[in-house]
This record gives C-alpha cells, sequence and structure tokens, in this order.
C-alpha cells in the first residue's frame, strides 16, 4: 500500500448521539456541506500496528480504504457497490473483547436504522440558508424520528474489519510524536443495501411524515423540492 497516509473517524459518535436524538425531540443545526462520515482524524499507515489479517500487515480492504480515505461517497464509487448503498458503522477503544462483541452483535434490524436516520438528517442539512426545522417545519423532525424505527428490506451485512493504531499526539511544535498511551482498537462494520429497495424506504418514510406533518404554504413547496430530488446528495 503506497499510500503515506489513511484517516479515521471519531469513535461511537453515531450511536451515543444518535441514541439520545431517538428518544428526546431534536436538536439539530445546520451542518457543513459534507458526508456526515467524512474521515476527521488523520492516522499515518506506520502507526498501524495490527490488523485483522496480519500482525504489521497494512492491508486493508477496498471499501475500507476508500471510506477512510474520502468518505462514504468514495467507498460507493467501488464497482461493485455501484448499485448500493453503503453505510459503515465504527467504534473504537482500548478493550478488545468489548468491540468485537460490539460488531458481532450488530444487527440490521437494530442497529442499522441509526445510519440510516443520522444520513436522512445529513442530506435535510445540506445547503440550508436557514435551520432545516425552519424551512420544513414539523416535517424535518418528523421525519428524521419516524427513520429511527424504520424498516429498511435488503438491508445486507457485507463484512467487518478491525486495525489497531498506536497512540499519537502532536507536540508543541505541531508535530506528530508516539504518546504514552495504550493501543486503540478500531472496528467498522459494512452495510449494503440495492438503491432502489433504500429509496422505496425512504420515500415511504416521506410520505408518511407529509401525511402527520401536513404542511403549508412556503413549508409544502420546500418540501415537495426536498421530495422530487432527494437522493441527489444522499
Amino acid at each position: 500500500m503506497d499510500r503515506k497516509k489513511i484517516n479515521t473517524i471519531l469513535p461511537c459518535c453515531v450511536f451515543i448521539l444518535l441514541s439520545c436524538a431517538a428518544q428526546d425531540n431534536l436538536i439539530t443545526y445546520p451542518v457543513p456541506d459534507k458526508s456526515l462520515f467524512e474521515p476527521e482524524e488523520s492516522i499515518d499507515v506506520n502507526d498501524i500496528t495490527e490488523t485483522m489479517d496480519n500482525a504489521h500487515n497494512t492491508y486493508l480492504p477496498d471499501w475500507l480504504s476508500a471510506f477512510l480515505n474520502g468518505g462514504i461517497e468514495e467507498a460507493e464509487k467501488i464497482d461493485f457497490y455501484n448499485d448500493k448503498y453503503l453505510f459503515i458503522a465504527d467504534n473504537r477503544g482500548l478493550n478488545f473483547a468489548v468491540l468485537n462483541k460490539w460488531a458481532d452483535n450488530f444487527t440490521t434490524e437494530q442497529d442499522f436504522p441509526m445510519l440510516v436516520a443520522a444520513r436522512i438528517e445529513r442530506r435535510m442539512n445540506i445547503s440550508n440558508s436557514v435551520y432545516p426545522d425552519e424551512e420544513y417545519g414539523i416535517f424535518y423532525e418528523t421525519l428524521v424520528k419516524s427513520a429511527y424505527s424504520g424498516v429498511y428490506p435488503g438491508a445486507v451485512r457485507e463484512d467487518t474489519y478491525w486495525v489497531k493504531t498506536k497512540a499519537i499526539q502532536e507536540n508543541g511544535n505541531g508535530e506528530r510524536e508516539s504518546a504514552a498511551l495504550p493501543e486503540v482498537y478500531n472496528f467498522f462494520v459494512l452495510i449494503s443495501v440495492e438503491r432502489a429497495a433504500m429509496q422505496a424506504s425512504v420515500y415511504n418514510l416521506i410520505q408518511q411524515a407529509i401525511v402527520s406533518s401536513a404542511p403549508s404554504g412556503a413549508q409544502a413547496a420546500a418540501i415537495n423540492r426536498l421530495r422530487q430530488n432527494f437522493f441527489e446528495g444522499f
């Protein structure tokens, strides 16, 4: 592998923050026009001390390499997945047994809806000049909340992979150096859904949210525009 650096993302944010949002009223704010799953934390390939395949092996599956380097959109460009939407759950920490159990217990029925809800919310925040609850009214909250309990036929758990990295920190000069901390395990679970099946499920959620929220005026017009091009940027 000739890349000098790969990237990874922050731990458990999807599962901790989104679980809270599912239970309480959503408090959300516009986010930059980028993938929710875009890499945020840089890791040098030389910092990888172990992978699922072999100790000190820097090989990564194509889907994970693409994801870490360019986000979920980059992973979906792989020819093998060009007719599917991909979702990647991640978790990291020091306890391999706990993380391995988390990965083993991850299910498309119980855990996958959190990833879908996060992606739907991200889509509704893209390029907004105002808060989405102002633009779409109660429809926004209704749709995102319903996504947490949605049913998504065709969701398939494709793969699981982990890597272990040594702890790195920046010194006062901004230079990277090894930290006197334990090595960290990073687990990833890949789920795929046929594009047609996912679009049908989301359109159904949108229609139900429209009926429940009964929008009118400018909000109804904004929702109609959203429905017409929802999967552009999804």
